[in-house]
C-alpha cells in the first residue's frame, strides 16, 4: 500500500522534507497542530495514547509529550520550542526525543491553501548530521508519520 505522507530524502544531506495533501482546509490543517486535544488524538494509536503535558503553541513557547502503553509505561518522550509562529501560515520549532541519540532537529512546518477545501502540509526537518537522519530513516518513521496523518485527516474531517 503505498503511503499517502511522502518523505525526499536526498543522499548525503541532512534534512528531509515530508510532504502531505489533506481533504482539509488550511485552517482545520492548523488547527490539528496548535490544539493539544487534538494533538494528542491523532499522536495516539492502539499501541500508545500521547498526552501533552505542557503546550504552548506560540512564538517561543514550548511543549513537552509523551506515549504511554497500555500498562502507563512511557513509550515515549519527547519536547522542543516553538520560534516562529504566524496562524494557518507556519511553525518553526524544536523537536528532540529524550533517551534516543538522535539530537535536537529543526522543524519547519509550512500549511498552504490549495483550495477551499484541500491544503498541503510541508515539513522541512534539518538533522545535526546525515547519519544522524539516516538512523532515523532506518527505524519505522515513515510508516508510523503517515499513519498518524491519516488519523489527523480522519479527526479534523469530522471538525469541518
Amino acid at each position: 500500500m503505498e503511503l499517502k505522507t511522502k518523505i525526499n530524502a536526498e543522499e548525503g544531506k541532512q534534512d528531509l522534507t515530508i510532504t502531505r495533501e489533506f481533504d482539509l482546509p488550511a485552517e482545520l490543517l492548523f488547527k490539528a497542530h496548535t490544539e493539544a486535544d487534538l494533538v494528542e488524538q491523532w499522536m495516539s494509536n492502539p499501541y500508545a495514547t500521547a498526552k501533552m503535558l505542557k503546550f504552548e503553541p506560540r512564538k517561543h513557547g514550548s511543549y513537552e509529550q509523551q506515549s504511554t502503553d497500555a500498562n502507563g509505561n512511557v513509550v515515549f518522550k519527547a519536547n522542543g520550542t516553538f520560534h516562529e509562529f504566524i496562524p494557518n501560515k507556519k511553525i518553526t520549532r524544536t523537536f528532540e526525543m529524550e533517551n534516543a541519540p538522535l539530537g535536537v532537529q529543526l522543524e519547519l512546518l509550512t500549511f498552504e491553501k490549495l483550495t477551499d477545501n484541500t491544503s498541503k502540509l510541508t515539513t522541512h526537518v534539518i538533522y545535526e548530521s546525515a547519519a544522524i537522519r539516516d538512523q532515523l530513516l532506518k527505524m519505522p518513521f515513515a510508516q508510523g508519520l503517515s499513519m498518524a496523518h491519516d488519523r489527523m485527516q480522519e479527526i479534523m474531517s469530522k471538525q469541518k
